[in-house]
């Protein structure tokens, strides 16, 4: 049987504003506020909103025969709850139908898998502890940014204890191989994954409102006919895309909702179900490692990294970027904690790529890629001064290490006292319900005593005056 697993990604950038050399120690507020509201609630009037309600829908009308997986980076979680929390009141809605599931990535959306472990780390764990609070339910499938994975990535993912993560299933990684399988990390066979296929997932949020492609108008029956038709040992078909696709990539007046809301009849008809990443996991086995000695992701026709870091531009912001990570880590300062997670976004390098694009490249209010890279230099030389500040450059790289190390200790120790709190109040609740038996019983014990105490006197025979009848008197 056929198993569709449909994952949307939510991820809005916090726009940065136009920031000039000479504001540089004065002003240490980066961002649009007026175009963060305004690329936030116009993406969730027309995309988002609609989306969700459709897939509430569809979660009361098929019930646990559909399925849908999300992913949702912390930045964005900060701009829906500060302009559209109407957003997060229906994700929280279509969580209680139970036909969802929530993923773990990266809470800026950033490279930081590709930079500075640590780095990473703390940023899925905060972003994965978000999740819990929000939908209940710790994720335990991780999805990286733009599906970055290699095997260190994901060898760093297994270590973190996750059963799985899902990436991208390229041409030039699987050579002849089918990405409607599972397969597993080459470094850990414990992590599973699950691979984009990029054709089926790109007719929807690329093609579906082209009316040049060779398909076009396409109807759900044609779509679900294309999957039965797979050989029949290829069982898993992964079908990813951004959620602004229903919507912003493709308008609302091109139907797209009306199709995907005829998606799970058109595949019950054909034997085909849905399921989350987590019970595709948890039901399937692995068929094979799969190598991935370079970072691959789903973006440009190279499925690479190279949108991000291919120039001497990228890369100089990227290194400078994270030349302060360990420092930023050991900060409780909130600003700069929130900033770091701001300015680490990927669209900000992306922003500066000079390659060719095959879809139209957005740019914000950028007139270049060189001037994209001008005003995030501008921003992150005062960003720098300012960790600088609290953290000045003398100190030692091992001073920093060893404050990281101790730092790691104390987590590790906490993390050790807290189970074992759990393990001895699992053992006391265990004792609890035995309480009252054992009073019952002392009770019941003591009372015996009691009674047997008082029999024998009862048996005593009594003193020969006493049986003795008083004389009547005369």
């Amino acid at each position: 049987m056929k198993t569709i697993c449909l994952y949307f990604e939510i991820h809005q950038n916090v726009h940065l504003k136009r920031y000039r050399f000479f504001e540089i120690g004065k002003d240490h507020y980066y961002f649009d506020d007026y175009e963060n509201e305004r690329a936030i609630t116009e993406t969730a009037e027309r995309s988002y909103i609609p989306a969700l309600r459709t897939f509430i829908e569809m979660a009361n009308l098929y019930g646990k025969a559909f399925k849908v997986a999300f992913s949702i980076s912390g930045c964005a979680l900060e701009l829906l709850e500060q302009y559209a929390p109407e957003v997060l009141e229906l994700l929280q809605e279509l969580n209680e139908t139970g036909c969802v599931e929530f993923l773990a990535e990266p809470y800026s959306h950033g490279l930081s898998s590709l930079a500075n472990e640590d780095v990473f780390r703390d940023e899925v764990e905060r972003q994965a502890k978000k999740m819990k609070e929000l939908f209940g339910k710790k994720p335990t499938v991780l999805r990286n940014s733009s599906l970055i994975y290699s095997d260190d990535i994901g060898g760093l993912v297994a270590d973190m204890g996750y059963k799985g993560m899902i990436a991208e299933g390229a041409k030039h990684i699987l050579g002849w191989k089918s990405p409607h399988f599972i397969y597993h990390c080459a470094q850990n066979p414990s992590l599973k994954l699950l691979l984009r296929d990029y054709k089926l997932s790109d007719d929807i949020s690329l093609r579906f409102n082209d009316s040049s492609w060779s398909e076009y108008p396409l109807f759900a029956d044609t779509y679900m006919d294309w999957i039965a038709q797979l050989p029949e040992e290829e069982q898993v078909i992964n079908i990813f895309m951004e959620l602004c696709a229903l919507g912003v990539f493709q308008p609302l007046s091109s139907n797209i909702l009306e199709f995907i809301k005829a998606l799970p009849s058109a595949a019950k008809s054909r034997g085909i179900t849905f399921a989350t990443p987590s019970e595709i996991i948890a039901k399937t086995k692995s068929v094979d490692a799969m190598p991935v000695a370079y970072p691959v992701s789903w973006n440009d026709e190279e499925r690479d990294t190279s949108c991000w870091l291919g120039n001497v531009m990228q890369r100089e912001a990227f290194n400078k970027l994270y030349s302060v990570a360990d420092r930023v880590l050991i900060c409780k300062d909130r600003r700069i904690t929130q900033d770091w997670d701001r300015i680490q976004a990927s669209n900000n390098f992306r922003f500066m790529t000079t390659k060719p694009a095959s879809v139209g490249m957005y740019r914000s209010f950028y007139d270049s890629p060189y001037d994209a890279f001008t005003n995030y230099m501008n921003i992150l030389g005062d960003f720098i001064n300012r960790v600088n500040a609290l953290y000045p450059s003398e100190i030692e790289n091992d001073e920093l290490n060893a404050l990281l190390t101790t730092i790691r200790n104390q987590a590790d120790e906490i993390t050790v006292k807290e189970a074992e709190i759990a393990r001895l109040q699992a053992r006391l609740q265990k004792l609890q319900p035995a309480e009252p038996q054992a009073d019952k019983k002392t009770a019941t014990t003591t009372a015996e005593k009691k009674t047997a105490a008082k029999k024998p006197a009862q048996k005593k025979a009594e003193p020969a005056a006493a049986k003795k009848k008083p004389a009547a008197k005369k």
